[in-house]
């Protein structure tokens, strides 16, 4: 667990939580670039990363490791903060904000997992537009377990070409990565998700967030891909229940935003924060609500969100 940059700015903090379950901070280096600004705390959370890992699969509740944002809130004494989630991350997020905790300035979340139900229809439907024989790999051997078949191997990796990661990591972060030896927690993973991205098969099968939805009320950006896991299309109907929401599709970006195209990643959470506290300080209730059905590609939102659009 590490604050990286002032934790006395006057900006309040940023809090990231990675996806996974069993991915790690690796994933969110680019966010140092915020911390010119204010602090940003990355950490690893139990059984991922360089964090401790006992697998112990009593400790893989959903409510287990919110509580661990609590922890890092007293560890840092953290009176308020921004908090920003990934994937597995920003289902954590959403279920911390919906309680609606004192200090909570804004919630982003990117490459949003609401639940599992919502998950696998976009994924599924990205499977459906793979070449078949590929599609007839994925499918097969997910309903036989027999996923460490090289024939599924191959298949899973014309899927995540597309859809998880489009484009190789930046440079900095296979460094950092071959330096730490930080790398994917296969058991936690496993266990509580499955095999591989588009199914779930472990204790999160059965995950619902959806009706947190209508309680989160902090200023929210929700951040997909163009090709992301969990497609704009998916996400949108979603992120209208939100009551302050704003949803941003980042363009040539699978699921693995902040390795995808970083730069735009970063510079639409620091738009979002700069905007969350400007709503703060003008005691403010909501920002813009989303509207429309389809990408609006428009002067204004780009200026906005620069390589980006609002839908």
């Amino acid at each position: 667990m590490r604050a990286n940059g002032n934790l006395k700015a006057t900006r309040a903090p940023v809090l990231m939580l990675h996806g996974g379950p069993g991915y790690n901070h690796a994933d969110f280096l680019a966010t140092l670039a915020l911390a010119e600004e204010r602090a940003v705390i990355l950490y690893d959370q139990l059984d991922a990363g360089l964090s401790d890992q006992p697998n112990d699969p009593r400790n893989w509740s959903v409510e287990r490791f919110v509580s661990e944002i609590d922890a890092v809130r007293a560890a840092f004494d953290l009176n308020e903060l921004h908090l920003a989630g990934h994937s597995w991350g920003s289902a954590l997020a959403m279920q911390y904000a919906a309680r609606r905790p004192a200090g909570l300035l804004s919630l982003t979340v990117s490459g949003p997992y609401f639940s599992t139900r919502s998950w696998e229809a976009s994924t599924l439907a990205e499977v459906h537009t793979l070449p078949s024989p590929v599609r007839d790999a994925i499918n097969r051997h997910e309903r036989a377990g027999t996923t460490d078949d090289p024939a599924y191997q191959n298949a899973i990796g014309v899927y995540y070409k597309k859809y998880l990661e489009r484009h190789p990591e930046p440079d900095y972060v296979t460094e950092y990565k071959e330096r730490t030896g930080i790398k994917l927690a296969p058991t936690v993973y496993k266990g509580m998700w499955g095999p591989a991205e588009i199914r779930s098969s472990g204790i999160l099968r059965t995950y619902d967030g959806e009706s947190l939805l209508d309680e989160i009320s902090a200023p929210t950006v929700v951040i997909c891909g163009e090709y992301d896991e969990m497609s704009p299309a998916a996400a949108a109907p979603l992120t209208k229940r939100i009551q302050d929401a704003r949803l941003v599709v980042v363009a040539d970006s699978g699921h693995m935003i902040s390795l995808d195209q970083p730069e735009i990643y970063v510079q639409t959470i620091r738009t979002h924060l700069a905007r969350a506290e400007q709503v703060s300080a003008n005691h403010l209730h909501a920002l813009s609500p989303i509207s429309g059905d389809n990408p609006v590609h428009s002067r204004k939102n780009h200026q906005r969100y620069p390589g980006a659009y609002l839908i």
